[in-house]
């Protein structure tokens, strides 16, 4: 496997997951009572629902209806309240604030991959204020700070382009000084991310941490730590 000089990252389900706090209460809103263990997993339920098979545009809002669902279902809610509950549910992913929950290990995988030497940067569908996210929570920053610096954050709300649109990536590539077949990118939801980076030329690789993309076309991990693994310590990479 060829080492890439540079690693591309999303935010959502890579360093991101919706709040506990808020989600719950959704939940509760629509008269059930939901398991705290099962919302990390239930994203990553929903995200497999973005299919890479798809032809022209990405059909968003049918796959944004089937990740609801999924999501709800992994959760175990009854049938007979799947309807009152998604609609508290759908008011709450409305607003890209409530992307805030840190994963568990995502710091600590960014730091083993920041020790590689690969260059580092964020290509993110969001509302232009991850970086403000990132940096008040000390993640990354581009420039010094107290996260790892990385060469690029580039936020959809901010560029006025969206993933998987090609352009997007190449903005990233542009601000790392970098062709598209040195870089990887590491994203969640298949249609957007493994579409996208293909069309950019980049390599794509899906955060998998409940093996539920078994058989799938497109490289996976776990973690970002198992990314780490994979690159060798060159810091002059």
């Amino acid at each position: 496997m060829t080492a890439p000089r540079a690693v591309l990252l999303d935010i959502g389900g890579i360093f991101h997951l919706p709040d506990h706090a808020t989600i719950l209460g959704a939940f509760a809103r629509g008269g059930f009572t939901a398991d705290p263990d099962d919302l990390d997993r239930a994203h990553y339920v929903g995200a497999a629902q973005f299919r890479t098979d798809y032809d022209g545009d990405l059909p968003w809002a049918e796959y944004w209806e089937a990740y609801l669902g999924a999501y709800v279902e992994a959760c175990g809610v009854p049938v007979e309240r799947r309807a009152e509950v998604l609609e508290h549910l759908r008011q709450e992913f409305s607003t890209a604030a409530l992307w805030t929950r840190l994963i568990p290990g995502a710091t600590a995988g960014l730091a083993a991959l920041a020790a590689t030497g690969v260059r580092l940067g964020v290509v993110s569908n969001a509302d232009g204020m991850v970086a403000t996210r990132l940096r008040e929570q000390e993640v990354l920053q581009v420039g010094p700070g107290a996260g790892v610096e990385v060469g690029c954050i580039i936020d959809s709300g901010a560029v006025g382009v969206q993933k998987p649109d090609a352009r997007i990536f190449q903005m990233g590539l542009l601000a790392l000084d970098v062709a598209d077949e040195e870089v990887w990118y590491v994203g969640d939801m298949p249609g957007i991310d493994v579409v996208g980076a293909r069309a950019a030329g980049l390599r794509p690789w899906v955060m998998d941490p409940f093996g539920l993309h078994g058989g799938a076309d497109f490289e996976r991990v776990a973690s970002l730590s198992e990314v780490a693994s994979l690159l060798p310590p060159t810091p002059e990479n």
